[in-house]
């Protein structure tokens, strides 16, 4: 194939979800890194072994080194440890900044001209810092979370109203946390709005529970989701690299959209080849502009925390 991307971090349980995702699209050659080379070699090698099963001929290869990864399009860094008991916040952003320092270093010496996708949380500070670090134009650094959070919505709606997810489109808005805005008013059934379909209670339990989706996971099978957040940031590589011109809830680095400046936060935002080609401005109601903004703030304080 003359398309390539790399997983870093592609020996967890994220990373592997995004590298099988690609490579049963059959988007891109795919190469898997992660400093337990061993295992990224077997992972690799057993993914390979199914593309026979699931007609692909993408080419998949994982190891630690980094050469491997030379001139990929796309570059999905799902690096970052969990927090741990007795880890602070502060602790956790510095861990795993300093993951994402070696990581950007490496990346950009070997794909100087790639789109890059940080999944790693805390997201949104993540992403800043590898926007920093890496010194790429604000359109090749996209954060994927609203994708995330926004399939979690719609697979919510779907439950209640007992309906296809396909009818349903769900926007969700702000930093990848317990502060980030669903937008009910924007969230359609078939091109109804939800908010003529179910009353304000059950919009409201929907809304908490897109906000809460990741800790309700983690509580439930004791570590982070993977299949969720594997297939959201295979969809946006599948956007880029098709050029699909996709409206899809990303978190980009924002330079006074929404009133908000130098800051990465989730807003709707068209991907294609270029990555980032459009960022949409939405109206808000007062609500939903103070929530955003209440939201930003939160990702400013981690931000703050690691100088970037």
């Amino acid at each position: 194939m003359n398309r390539k991307v790399t997983v870093v971090g592609g020996a967890g349980n994220v990373g592997s979800t995004v590298a099988r995702c690609i490579a049963d699209k059959e988007l891109a050659d795919v190469v898997i890194v992660d400093i337990a080379d061993q295992k990224a070699s077997g992972i690799a090698l057993d993914m390979y072994q199914s593309c026979p099963v699931t007609g692909s001929d993408s080419r998949i290869i994982g190891g630690a080194d980094y050469s491997a990864t030379a001139d990929s399009d796309v570059v999905v860094i799902t690096s970052g440890v969990p927090r741990k008991p007795g880890m602070s916040r502060d602790d956790l952003l510095n861990v795993n900044f300093g993951i994402m320092k070696a990581v950007t270093e490496q990346v950009i010496k070997y794909s100087p001209n790639c789109i890059i996708v940080p999944v790693a949380n805390p997201l949104d500070a993540m992403c800043q810092a590898v926007y920093r670090l890496s010194g790429f134009p604000r359109e090749r650094v996209i954060g994927m979370a609203g994708v995330l959070d926004s399939a979690r919505m719609r697979t919510f709606i779907a439950m209640e109203l007992n309906v296809s997810v396909e009818n349903i489109h769900a926007f969700v808005l702000g930093g990848h946390g317990d502060t980030m805005v669903p937008l009910p008013r924007y969230s359609t059934v078939a091109g109804v709005p939800l908010t003529e379909l179910l009353p304000a209670d059950r919009i409201k339990a929907i809304c908490d529970r897109t906000a809460n989706g990741g800790a309700e996971i983690t509580k439930l099978v004791g570590t982070s989701a993977w299949y969720a957040p594997g297939a959201a940031a295979a969809e946006m590589v599948e956007c880029i690299l098709k050029d699909k011109k996709k409206i899809q809830p990303c978190s980009v680095f924002l330079q006074g959209e929404y009133g908000i400046t130098d800051l990465f936060v989730g807003v709707p935002v068209k991907l294609g080849a270029k990555g980032v080609e459009q960022i949409l401005e939405i109206k808000l109601t007062a609500d939903e502009d103070a929530a955003l903004r209440k939201s930003a703030g939160a990702v400013k304080e981690l931000t703050d925390v690691i100088g970037v």
